[in-house]
């Protein structure tokens, strides 16, 4: 009803059909229960619809990952792009209207899924009831009952939820018309029936074995010329792929995450010119297949590898291959930069600064190179929300970090010749920061970006503002050198002979992390004025005799703090 604006939509859902209704279902309380759903359920466009009755398949009590279910309702055609966006916009558009009108619930916040939700128990008996036997889960105590109100053959969308000790059933053979296959299972008895499986099943368009021990996909696979999503996920003893996979000229999107005794992708991966999403993060995947430039269609690359040795040469792809792939957007990790014969050229050629979808962004680099002129080709968009440089030698920090002026996060891990920061204080959107193993030794007003700008035009009388890391929430110093930490000489509001500056420093710092920096003794002033919720401080032995509370001179200063830890180890 929140979207019902005149008293003349609210008086229509009260008069409507649906409420006289004399059998929804077989019994009384089924029929109170769903008829408030039913208003709800034909108040939903048509195209949401489906894709709520789409959720039927899974499981009671099943945890849903958000991006994993727009890509199914992508594979089953329900999303169309349109030309306000691509279908993933459009899904995640619909599953805002069913989040709001709370078909789902139970969300909690997800790194890799974006969110985890659940269906309450009577909407999920309701899609089932909505459905009439499309959708079926089938789990170890139904497993012989399965058929008894529900044809095989009828099925479009299955779950199978089987023990170890469970044969695989050969009966899903007659569900010819399967369009959707879940299978969780750890029964080693699941890779041997795949191959009659595939050339039986030959409608399916989404297939998910993830979790499962299957240690190889079969040849036949290329049966399935209709799938489009493939969902392999932490199959970790999966350890090979075939090249047949590469003739499955419709599959969009390939999930091999946390498939660690997987080595290699299909060298003719290329061909798979409508795969929208390739995610490897966690694989053991050693490098990117060439050929990986013809894939235009991408929209996710969560990992890029730079092969480094000659063995595999001749496979590997080049920097150079990511320069069409311009719809690749959330996050792109490139790992091993500078271990092969790339130079600035061929990171100059990647192009990143033109995938404006692009949002995380990490640069891996191998030891024992001198990077300098390599990470300034890899310059990101401006529109970049997350950044992580680590194993970088060079001297000097990219030219190009400070124009990233929507920076939320920045990571700087290893990078043990860089001894000056740049004014990172002025990244006016940075709300977290990462300094590991630097070789900094000062932090002064370099570092905030407030050091006295000569060219700068105040005129006499006039309030100079200054603020430094205006929205950072969260600080951590990990391994650093660092001996002094300078505080500001002009306190807010002082005053010179022509004008008065307002210095604001870190406002909204919340949590404070320092972790073996054993020549640091004492933190600056600003920090100390800070609205700090959490101090925590590890292998310090000056900051913990300066403000230890049994002995530390400048106790007072931090005990004000909620919450604060000290560690010697």
């Amino acid at each position: 009803m929140q979207s019902k604006r005149t008293r003349e939509e609210w008086e229509r859902v009260l008069s409507s059909e649906l409420w006289r209704l004399d059998e929804v279902d077989r019994d009384q309380i089924e029929r109170r229960i769903f008829i408030p759903l039913l208003l709800s359920y034909y108040d939903l466009p048509s195209v949401v619809r489906r894709c709520f009755l789409y959720c039927a398949m899974f499981p009671k009590d099943y945890k849903m990952g958000k991006y994993e279910l727009v890509k199914m309702w992508m594979a089953q055609g329900y999303l169309k792009e349109t030309s306000g966006g691509d279908m993933e916009l459009v899904g995640e558009q619909y599953f805002q209207v069913l989040a709001a009108r709370s078909f789902f619930q139970d969300f909690e916040r997800h790194r890799f899924e974006g969110m985890k939700f659940k269906m309450h128990d009577i909407v999920h008996d309701f899609a089932q009831y909505m459905t009439k036997n499309e959708c079926l889960t089938v789990d170890v105590n139904t497993l012989g009952e399965a058929t008894v109100e529900t044809s095989i053959e009828r099925v479009r969308h299955l779950s199978m939820m089987l023990s170890e000790e469970t044969f695989f059933p050969n009966s899903i053979h007659k569900a010819k018309g399967l369009r959707s296959l879940l299978i969780h299972t750890t029964d080693p008895s699941l890779g041997a029936a795949l191959p009659d499986l595939f050339k039986q099943l030959t409608c399916i368009r989404s297939l998910n074995l993830s979790e499962s021990s299957i240690e190889e996909i079969p040849n036949q696979v290329e049966k399935l010329i209709h799938l489009r999503h493939l969902n392999l996920a932490s199959c970790r003893e999966l350890e090979s792929l075939p090249e047949t996979m590469c003739d499955l000229c419709n599959l969009q999107s390939l999930d091999v995450t946390w498939c660690r005794s997987l080595k290699e992708l299909p060298r003719a991966i290329g061909k798979l010119i409508k795969l929208r999403h390739l995610q490897i993060d966690g694989s053991g995947v050693a490098f990117i297949p060439k050929g990986i430039e013809r894939i235009t269609c991408l929209r996710t690359l969560d990992k890029f590898i730079v092969w480094g040795g000659y063995e595999k040469e001749s496979k590997a792809a080049n920097l150079r291959e990511l320069k069409n792939l311009n719809h690749i957007g959330g996050t792109l990790n490139i790992r091993h930069l500078g271990g092969g014969k790339e130079d600035a050229s061929d990171a100059a050629e990647a192009q990143l600064k033109n995938k404006k979808r692009l949002l995380r962004l990490g640069l891996g680099f191998n030891h024992n190179q001198d990077n300098g002129n390599l990470i300034e080709g890899l310059q990101p968009p401006p529109n970049l929300e997350n950044l992580t440089i680590s194993r970088y030698e060079g001297l000097d920090l990219p030219n190009w970090m400070m124009t990233l002026t929507r920076l939320q996060e920045l990571r700087l891990d290893h990078c043990g010749n860089v001894e000056v920061l740049p004014p990172l204080g002025r990244l006016s959107n940075l709300e977290r920061l990462e300094l590991t193993l630097l070789k900094v030794r000062r932090l002064d007003a370099g570092f905030l970006g407030i050091e006295k700008d000569e060219n700068a035009s105040i005129n006499e009388g006039e309030i100079a503002r200054v603020t430094a890391f205006p929205k950072l929430k969260k600080l951590e110093i990990w391994n650093l050198g660092v001996e002094e930490w300078v505080g500001i000489e002009r306190r807010v509001g002082e005053e010179d002979a022509n004008t008065t500056s307002i210095i604001s420093i870190m406002p909204q710092l919340q949590q404070l992390m320092i972790h073996q920096c054993p020549l640091l003794r004492a933190l600056p002033d600003y920090v100390l004025a800070a609205p700090l919720q959490e101090l925590e401080i590890s292998m310090c032995p000056n900051l913990r005799k300066r403000y230890g509370k049994e002995m530390g001179e400048d106790w007072q200063k931090i005990s004000h703090i909620p919450k604060i830890y000290f560690y010697d180890t």
